[in-house]
C-alpha cells in the first residue's frame, strides 16, 4: 500500500475559431475517480456560454458547447484523493480464450482509427508467439514497445498511427499507447486507449514538460490493468479522464467546423495548499493537444 496524497489538477484550454462552433470535449474526470474528488471548480468558460453532458459508449463523461466567433477558453481546478499505490502488477494474470470474453470487451480486440492489427499482425506473432501468454506477453510487449520508440515532444503528429509509430521509430506517449495495444489485439488480447494526468509524483528529476498523459488497459484474468509502455514501471498518481479503443474516441476536444486552433495547459502536482487560485501549466503547441476535427 502506498501513502494516501491529495493531488492538485486542471486545465485551460484555448479554442480559436473565426464562426460559431459546436465542441465536444472528453476533460472530466472519469465518474471511476469522480468519488475521489475533493474540491473542483465548475468547468468555466471565457466568454460564459452553456454547457451539457452526456455519457458515450465507452462510459466517458461527453461535453458539448458551441464556441462563439473568435474563440474561448474552458478552465478547470481540482483536488483527488489518491492512494498513493503503484499500477497494480499480477504477473499470475491469464490471458482470456477469445470464446469466453465478455460481449463488452470483444471490440478491444478489433483494429481501429490509430490501431491497425492488419499491418501489425505478422510482426506481433514473430516477435511475441513464443513468450508464454498472459502478464508476461503483455510485458514484453511494452518492453519491446518503450525500447523501439524515442521519445521526443518535437516528433509529436495528431495524425501518427501504431504502424507509422513502429515504421518511424519515433513520438510521445500517445504513440507508445497506440502500438502497444494493436500488439496486444494482434495477440487476441483486448486492449483499450486510456487518456488522463500523470504527474511526476514518485519519479526522480529533471522532469518533463507537463503535459497530459495516454497509456492502456489490458484484459487478463476477467480484469482491466494497467500499462504504460512510455514509461514501462508502475507509476503514482495517475488519475484518468477517458478510456476508448484509440485517441480518436478520447480527443480533447473535437470540433464541427473550419479553422479551428486549440491550445491546452495541464497541471497534476501534489498541492502545498487548498488555495482556490487556478494553477497554470506549461502551454503546449496544438500538435501535442489529444484532437481531431471531421474531414
Amino acid at each position: 500500500m502506498g501513502q494516501p496524497m491529495l493531488i492538485r489538477l486542471g486545465y485551460e484550454i484555448a479554442i480559436e475559431c473565426a464562426q460559431p462552433t459546436q465542441v465536444i470535449s472528453l476533460l472530466d474526470i472519469n465518474k471511476d475517480r469522480r468519488h475521489d474528488i475533493k474540491r473542483q471548480t465548475r468547468v468555466i468558460t471565457a466568454p460564459r456560454i452553456p454547457t451539457t453532458t452526456y455519457e458515450d459508449s465507452h462510459g466517458n463523461t461527453c461535453r458539448r458547447f458551441t464556441a462563439p466567433a473568435g474563440g474561448v477558453r474552458l478552465l478547470y481546478d481540482a483536488v483527488v484523493q489518491d492512494s498513493g499505490s503503484t499500477d497494480a502488477v499480477n504477473p499470475l494474470a491469464r490471458e482470456i480464450p477469445v470464446e469466453e470474453l465478455p460481449d463488452e470487451v470483444i471490440r478491444y480486440l478489433l483494429g481501429s482509427r490509430y490501431c491497425e492489427t492488419d499491418h501489425l499482425g505478422k510482426l506481433a506473432w514473430d516477435v511475441f508467439g513464443d513468450v508464454p501468454p498472459g502478464w508476461g506477453r503483455v510485458q514484453a510487449i511494452c518492453d519491446f514497445v518503450h525500447r523501439h520508440i524515442k521519445f521526443n515532444y518535437a516528433d509529436a503528429r495528431g495524425t501518427r498511427t501504431a504502424w507509422e509509430a513502429y515504421v518511424e521509430g519515433v513520438g510521445v506517449c500517445r504513440d507508445y499507447a497506440h502500438l502497444a495495444v494493436a500488439l496486444c489485439r494482434c495477440m487476441n488480447i483486448p486492449a483499450r486507449y486510456c487518456t488522463g494526468y500523470l504527474g511526476d509524483m514518485g519519479t526522480q528529476p529533471p522532469y518533463g514538460p507537463m503535459d497530459f498523459a495516454g497509456w492502456f488497459e489490458a484484459w487478463l484474468g476477467n480484469r482491466w490493468y494497467t500499462f504504460d509502455a512510455r514509461n514501462n514501471v508502475p507509476r503514482i498518481g495517475r488519475v484518468l479522464m477517458a478510456r476508448g479503443r484509440d485517441a480518436c474516441d478520447v480527443a480533447l476536444t473535437t470540433h464541427f467546423g473550419p479553422k479551428v486552433v486549440d491550445s491546452a495547459t495541464s497541471h497534476a502536482s501534489r498541492p502545498r495548499a487548498m488555495s482556490t487560485r487556478p494553477m497554470r501549466g506549461t502551454l503546449l503547441r496544438a500538435s501535442n493537444v489529444y484532437q481531431r476535427s471531421p474531414r
